[in-house]
């Protein structure tokens, strides 16, 4: 009976996860983390919008829905790859910026905040290596940006619709 548990285990085990569930020592919640609302730099202004996706389940879901379109069919096979969150996080922020790869991995290993947003607490030492980015944040293509830019600007509209339904005037009768 033991024997069968463990295989069922391995089975479902993938080398790619969407996020790790499992806080670390020191880690802050992504949920938690504030930004300087009067920064005119586009940084803040992607760090907030991905914590929305973050703290939104359902858009979450969506999300990393779409970004499993970017994941090899064979996932048990190779090394474990970069998290599904950082891929997001990485490719939204390389687009946002604009930067090359160098810039990109200069930000990921002393940004601060960008690193809290990765899931990094104050004492992780891990740092990011170029080719590294390059492997995983090449696959984060135009269509997938594409089809996770439809998924936020619908959530987006619905967003907006519900906060006009609350303010809709009732009407008074005399």
């Amino acid at each position: 009976m033991h024997e069968d548990y463990s295989k069922q285990a391995t089975l479902t085990v993938f080398m790619r996860q969407t996020i790790n569930l499992q806080m670390q020592l020191g880690e802050v919640d992504i949920s938690a983390l504030s930004f300087n609302c009067k920064s005119r730099d586009d940084i803040p202004r992607l760090l907030r919008s991905l914590q929305h996706i973050w703290v939104t389940p359902d858009l979450r879901a969506r999300v990393f829905q779409a970004l499993e379109g970017m994941i090899p069919a064979d996932r048990n096979n190779g090394r474990p790859g970069m998290e599904l969150w950082k891929i997001l996080v990485f490719g939204s922020l390389r687009l946002v910026t604009n930067c090359d790869y160098d810039r990109l991995q200069e930000l990921a290993n002393e940004h601060g905040t960008l690193r809290k947003m990765l899931g990094h607490g104050p004492y992780c030492t891990h740092a990011y290596h170029i080719q590294t980015l390059q492997d995983n944040i090449s696959l984060f293509t135009p269509e997938i940006l594409d089809e996770i830019n439809q998924i936020v600007v619908e959530a987006g509209h619905q967003l907006v619709k519900k906060k006009m339904n609350r303010y809709t005037a009732v009407p008074i009768r005399l």
